[in-house]
């Protein structure tokens, strides 16, 4: 019945999303409300597909929140967080403080305590990292400036979860402290013992990341098995998280710091793309979770109450981040959208509430309240993203920019994707990298990447046929991509991926013999280059001289013999599939070569003999 059971929810939760989300995103609300609304509709005080379990539900889908941190933390690598020092203490750091401090005052004043709240001015400052990041990528404007400010927001609030963390307790009443803590195995230790311990357990996992799982992941990566690469991938989440848990810190955080420690790892392309799955598919679960959850008779009964409470909110977080904006000097339209962007309230609220409950911080009449202003607050943010965009956006002189600007503080991305470095590829990188392109390389052999790293080239470890792993790359911001993998299906594979998803990327390709460049060629694609043809013309043009041809005779019929190769190679395209026919015209146009070249080089007595029907027998 369990079982059942089991697939019966999961049957509710699939098809409401697959409903909703598309209607959503349709009208231009985005797939996070899509979510929302599609949770609120099976919850239990609409349909009531779902009932109380939807809060269940919401602890288990929090892990998808864990696995997004860690995606953005392999997209960090240590050089962008010293770059964005300035926006990620200054702007983050500020608007946490700011925000809790007059919050609190709001609070104080409406009859709560101190204690209460401080700690209702520390909940309420911080922003959904979730729905922010998903709706800025949805919307293509991670690299604006709107867009990375607000990341660097939402990164100091993540990391000023331990701390917020630590400052609970000191909230509490002495007798509660000691038997509501959350359940770790250092909870009943000193403070000075626990703050050792995490910083042990931090530094072990900085430690781990940088010396022992790269030679790890090569070592998976030999045996050429993508499913136990993509359980290693979850292993490597899932353990963080636990260990962060076992010692009464956020997994969050946790995981985000084992990101940011494997962004400069030669597989953090591959990691990223394993995960992406499993990222989307909770993350989609715990919003539509967070509308299950919503208490719907609780908006009903006191209308007034939350509607006044969640615009109090979005008003002061919005107000505060608007201002903060002006000092760092964000161009006006960036700056609205940053502070409508980030003035609703996180999903970790959720886990604070519970947590200032068990501390007797905060009663539960007060949580119940708090919770639904919350998903409201959460669940008007597309709205008004959307707004701002129909409305005030189009009488503002500038536009937020969807592409990468000279102001981005993000580095640009590469213009050059290289999908396989074999020789091939390897000399086609060097090329390219002694005349100042940038590129970005890809490739699936462990040993390869491991040599390669040695002599100073960024090169990922990756399955290149991966779609999502290309994008991970960049290749939406590239404007050539290379292919020249070894395997001629994984070739094929990766062309009609990009060729149906990204029409305006140029694709160069390599092909190892004219039959290969046939099939290239029937793909659609202008650009090929046989590997051994322009090596073996130049070696015959130097055995011409060696024989005593002059150099400038040699080098015309180089350019005669690839020019006639062209045209011939076009001709008989035509004709592959009939093999009888594509024999006669190969014959005819190798005659016609032969004699093209002899007239050339003055050796007309020697077209009587027939070379190629003596080759024959």
């Amino acid at each position: 019945m369990g079982e059942s059971s089991f697939f019966i929810q999961a049957l509710i939760y699939l098809t409401s999303a697959i409903i909703m989300v598309p209607i959503a995103t349709r009208f231009g609300l985005g797939s996070v409300l899509g979510y929302l609304i599609a949770g609120i509709v099976i919850g239990p005080f609409v349909f009531g597909f779902v009932g109380t379990e939807g809060k269940d539900m919401l602890h288990f889908a929090e892990f998808g929140v864990v696995m997004m941190l860690f995606a953005i933390g392999l997209e960090l690598e240590l050089d962008l967080l010293w770059r964005l020092k300035f926006w990620l203490l200054g702007l983050g750091g500020l608007q946490l403080l700011l925000t809790t401090i007059i919050t609190a005052a709001f609070c104080f004043g409406f009859g709560f305590q101190w204690k209460p709240s401080l700690a209702l001015g520390l909940i309420l400052s911080l922003s959904s990292t979730a729905i922010v990041l998903q709706t800025l990528k949805e919307k293509g404007l991670m690299k604006s400036i709107s867009g990375q400010a607000s990341f660097s927001v939402l990164l100091f609030q993540d990391m000023a979860v331990i701390p917020i963390l630590a400052i609970f307790p000191m909230l509490s009443d002495s007798d509660l402290t000691e038997t509501s803590q959350h359940h770790s195995l250092i909870e009943h230790f000193p403070g000075y013992v626990k703050t050792l311990v995490v910083l042990f357990v931090v530094i072990g996992i900085i430690l781990v990341g940088k010396y022992a799982l790269s030679p790890l992941f090569r070592l998976l990566a030999k045996s050429g098995n993508r499913e136990i690469f993509t359980g290693a991938s979850l292993l490597l989440v899932i353990a963080i998280s636990v260990l962060m848990g076992a010692v009464g810190v956020s997994a969050a955080l946790g995981t985000f710091l084992g990101g940011v420690v494997l962004a400069s790892s030669e597989f953090r392309h591959e990691l990223e793309s394993n995960i992406e799955p499993f990222k989307g598919l909770l993350l989609g679960l715990f919003f539509l979770s967070v509308g299950a959850s919503m208490d719907l008779p609780v908006v009903m009964q006191s209308p007034s109450k939350v509607l006044g409470i969640v615009l109090g909110i979005i008003f002061i977080k919005a107000l505060i981040l608007f201002l903060l904006g002006l000092v760092f000097r964000l161009p006006l339209d960036q700056n609205i959208y940053f502070s409508l962007a980030l003035c609703q309230v996180g999903e970790f609220s959720f886990v604070l509430f519970g947590y200032s409950e068990g501390l007797g911080i905060l009663d539960q009449e007060t949580i119940i309240i708090l919770v639904a202003s919350v998903a409201v607050s959460m669940a008007l943010t597309p709205v008004l993203l959307l707004l701002y965009e129909k409305t005030i956006f189009g009488l503002l002189e500038s536009k937020i920019p969807k592409k990468q600007t000279a102001q981005d503080i993000h580095k640009q991305e590469n213009p050059v994707i290289i999908c396989g470095f074999g020789r091939f590829g390897n000399m086609l990188g060097r090329f390219l990298r002694s005349n100042g392109i940038g590129i970005t390389i890809l490739d699936f052999d462990a040993d390869r990447v491991e040599m390669l790293g040695r002599f100073g080239f960024k090169v990922y470890f990756g399955d290149a046929t991966r779609l999502e792993l290309l994008e991970s790359a960049g290749l939406e911001h590239a404007k050539i991509l290379v292919a020249a993998l070894d395997n001629p299906e994984k070739q094929t594979e990766l062309i009609r991926n990009v060729s149906q998803h990204y029409p305006n990327i140029k694709i160069v390709a390599r092909a190892g013999d004219r039959e290969g460049a046939y099939d290239l060629k029937e793909l659609g694609l202008k650009y090929i280059y046989r590997e051994t043809r322009e090596t073996a013309v130049l070696m015959g043009r130097d055995v011409l001289k060696l024989l005593g041809t002059r150099s400038h005779t040699a080098e015309k019929a180089r350019n005669l013999f690839l020019q006639h190769d062209d045209d011939t190679f076009h001709e008989l395209f035509e004709l592959r599939r009939d093999r009888v026919q594509y024999m006669s015209l190969a014959k005819q146009r190798n005659a016609e070569l032969e004699r093209l070249m002899f007239v050339d080089l003055g050796k007309e007595e020697e077209l009587e003999r027939d070379p190629w029907s003596e080759m024959e027998r």
